[in-house]
């Protein structure tokens, strides 16, 4: 199991200014808060992060942003990926990969592939890739699946393909891979409300989402879990689940930036075409996290 990739990953939100423009000093902020409260990774310019609205300028300097706040205390992932193979390719090539540990590619989204032109794909990128790789499967932003088999396929084939951030909130997949991945690949929970049952099944940890938010009390968890203590792991999931469910009630990250605001971190601006929280799940949220 890759020791670098065991336990707490968060997706980094990317913070905005109310004029929509990346707030670098709360971006700074809310890594030191995650590295000093016991996170063991971050991913950088994922789902969570927006990528998808920010300009390459911007993606540049967002890494540059966490490159500096985190100043080598905890390894880090980069979110690379898309649907057109060639252009993934491209961007790995041209980017400066020295300071990334991995990077975190999505499954190919709207195309909808067979699982061989699943596997076509994460080849091409395996041969072009200098670091290692963190598959991420998730069809319900994908709309295909990437299936158990097409993944251990992908594992057994690549020495730097070392894992797979699973988030397709599917139990039998997830016990699928833990039973028939080799020893020294990762299944990485991409599904907070499932993490802790993953880990305690075998599981290497999680890439989260509300990790961020709450980092002593979610990677604690996850440690936990990684050591077997299911009864005390659970105490702190049960305290959790609330606002686990808050955050992805209407959508990811408008839902962790509402915890952000509540936080006092940043404010919750998203880029269109998502728009923030509306009032109703804001004060549950803020709510929960007065009374945490």
């Amino acid at each position: 199991m890759s020791k670098k990739f065991l336990g707490t990953g968060v997706a980094l939100v990317t913070p905005f200014k109310k004029d929509q423009s990346v707030d670098h000093e709360a971006l700074t902020n809310i890594v030191n808060f995650n590295i000093e409260n016991g996170v063991e990774y971050l991913v950088i310019c994922g789902t969570t992060g927006e990528v998808v609205t920010l300009t390459k300028q911007e993606k540049k300097e967002v890494v540059e942003t966490v490159v500096k706040a985190n100043n080598g205390r905890v390894p880090m992932v980069l979110g690379i990926g898309g649907n057109n193979t060639a252009l993934v390719v491209e961007e790995i090539k041209s980017t400066d990969l020295s300071r990334m540990d991995a990077i975190l590619s999505v499954c190919p989204y709207y195309s909808k592939p067979t699982q061989e032109g699943i596997y076509q794909h994460f080849k091409a990128i395996s041969e072009a890739s200098p670091v290692d790789i963190i598959l991420y499967n998730v069809p319900g932003r994908t709309a295909k699946n990437m299936e158990a088999s097409t993944t251990l396929r992908l594992a057994k084939d690549f020495e730097n393909i070392v894992g797979v951030k699973e988030a397709g909130n599917n139990t039998g997949q997830y016990l699928d891979l833990l039973k028939d991945c080799p020893e020294d690949f990762s299944i990485i929970s991409g599904d907070d409300d499932l993490a802790l049952g993953v880990v305690l099944a075998g599981g290497a940890g999680v890439i989260s989402v509300i990790g961020q938010g709450f980092p002593k009390e979610f990677s604690e968890m996850i440690r936990l879990g990684l050591e077997g203590k299911a009864k005390d792991a659970h105490e702190i999931y049960f305290r959790l689940i609330d606002v686990i469910g808050y955050i992805f009630e209407e959508n990811n990250p408008a839902g962790i930036k509402g915890v952000f605001e509540a936080l006092g971190y940043c404010n919750d601006t998203v880029r269109l075409p998502l728009v923030p929280a509306t009032a109703g799940l804001k004060a549950k949220i803020k709510t929960f996290v007065e009374n945490f």
